[in-house]
């Protein structure tokens, strides 16, 4: 059965102006809903609802402990909705239903965090010399845009949506044009949760028509992004037109260095994971292993092999390990790319090729890929894959694995594996990126900053550091003394002589 669903503005769901989207299962590639799609008279319109509702104060003046309230119900319901959600996030993105649970199991955590952090919050006393009492207090920025893409729909969304919830900013929802079902659905639990109609506004739409429009929109004062580098650049330009705010999270090649003392069964296992998780689909997804050569060799062939016995297939059955890229054309994408470099004398040492599923042959499958060189400077290794493809390079020494880490446009995340604790604190302190992991790789938690460098963004998810960009700081000044300020009278020529 073909789902149909439409916008949600102001409470109510209605058409949109755009050509409605069809959504694809790609485990299948059978069309399972009909989205209805908003133009740039939709996003207007959900910007106003916004705004209308913001300055109304329903919720930009709700007192913080009835926000906190609200929220904490949010993360009752949603987590009371967790089996619908596992299917039909998996349904929709195909992402295996195994990591689809691991991880929206923890969604609660970001609303219940922000309500926290909403009761926890201060404003701060400032030192000022004189007679003088001053002071600093927060208010909420607007409507804030949120632009979601399509391999982590509800975390994505999520990781913003709290905080600018949270704060008592309105919001607009653009999910990924892919993905925009579970959005929908986040959007009534929350009506459901208390959130005011109006203040969670979601609207599916195509990136170069409803996202453009929600970038560019005078009356939106930030805009939250992840997705790709050059896309990223204009929702950068679009922002500084008008000094609105931002947070990309954009692209990433991310290195993962190992050292000889690192267990190999563990530093295979964790590069598995962090290369092939996702279908490698992630902005964080280790990539560029660079491997001691001790080690390379054994390290390589291990990894061969765990690739060769990895369980590709229907993303709901919880026995499979990797479901199926985004699309046809994300597929061929990422095939066309390992060909060329194949021909561009990178070795293939596993995989490159696509795969039939019994029963799911339209499906969008591909075999994970491991492949080597004897250096990185491979456009395999240096540019964003978004597919299951480690590229993996020798090193001798550690200031030659720093440079080879550090030797990137991006600057998103990076892995260490090693036994020594003195080099994992070094080593890590050396690399130029927003995240480090040692021993391990793509963990989050709300309280977190999660953010780049470079091309792969600014700004931050999680922490505090989230939390307080969602408002704007006013500092206040009181004058204490009991006497009038009387710049130009004898009283103060008096006291300057």
């Amino acid at each position: 059965m073909i789902v149909e669903r439409g916008l949600l503005i102001d409470g109510v769901f209605t058409m949109g102006g755009a050509p409605p989207l069809c959504v694809v299962n790609p485990s299948n590639g059978a069309t399972i809903a009909m989205v209805q799609s908003g133009d740039e008279s939709d996003i207007d319109r959900a910007v106003n609802v916004a705004n209308r509702v913001f300055e109304d104060g329903i919720w930009s003046a709700h007192p913080p402990h009835e926000r906190s309230r609200v929220l904490n119900r949010f993360a009752d319901l949603i987590e009371a909705a967790l089996e619908e959600l596992y299917f039909l996030e998996t349904l929709n993105n195909g992402r295996p239903v195994t990591e689809t649970r691991a991880q929206i199991n923890r969604l609660p955590e970001w609303y219940r965090y922000n309500a926290a952090l909403l009761l926890a919050d201060r404003g701060s006393v400032v030192p000022m010399p004189g007679p003088y009492h001053s002071y600093t207090e927060r208010f909420p920025l607007g409507t804030v845009g949120i632009l979601s893409s399509f391999n982590h729909p509800l975390m994505i969304a999520s990781k913003s949506l709290a905080p600018a919830l949270a704060t008592g900013n309105s919001v607009v929802l653009k999910p990924s044009e892919l993905t925009p079902l579970t959005a929908l659905r986040l959007g009534e639990i929350a009506l459901d949760a208390g959130v005011p109609p109006g203040v969670l506004n979601v609207v599916p739409g195509t990136g170069k028509v409803a996202g453009a429009s929600l970038a560019a929109h005078p009356s939106v004062a930030k805009i939250v992004f992840t997705g790709g580098t050059e896309a990223g650049r204009a929702v950068a330009a679009a922002c500084a037109q008008r000094f609105a705010k931002y947070t990309l999270e954009l692209g990433g090649s991310s290195p993962v260095v190992v050292f000889d003392d690192s267990p190999i069964d563990d530093a295979v296992a964790g590069a598995a994971f962090s290369a092939f998780v996702g279908a490698g689909q992630t902005c964080i997804a280790g990539r560029r292993f660079i491997v001691q050569e001790g080690i390379y060799h054994e390290f390589v062939e291990r990894l061969a092999e765990v690739a060769r016995t990895i369980r590709i297939g229907d993303p709901s059955n919880a026995e499979t390990q990797l479901g199926p890229l985004i699309s046809f054309d994300a597929r061929q994408r990422v095939l066309d790319k390992v060909a060329l470099a194949s021909s561009d004398g990178v070795e293939i040492r596993y995989g490159g090729t696509k795969t039939t599923i019994a029963d799911l042959e339209e499906g969008f499958f591909m075999e994970p890929v491991v492949c080597t060189g004897p250096s990185q400077q491979f456009r395999l290794a240096k540019e964003e894959i978004f597919g299951p493809v480690a590229f993996v390079a020798p090193f001798v020494g550690e200031d030659e694995a720093v440079a080879m880490a550090n030797d990137s446009v991006y600057g998103l995340g990076a892995a260490v594996w090693t036994r020594d604790v003195a080099r994992a604190h070094r080593f890590a302190s050396r690399l130029k990126c927003g995240i480090v992991w040692v021993n391990d790789h793509h963990r989050l938690d709300p309280s977190s900053p999660w953010g780049g460098v470079g091309e792969s963004g600014a700004g931050r998810e999680g922490g505090w550091e989230s939390f307080h960009d969602f408002t704007h700081v006013k500092a206040v000044t009181i004058r204490i003394a009991d006497d009038s300020v009387d710049w130009y009278g004898g009283k103060r020529l008096e006291r300057l002589n």
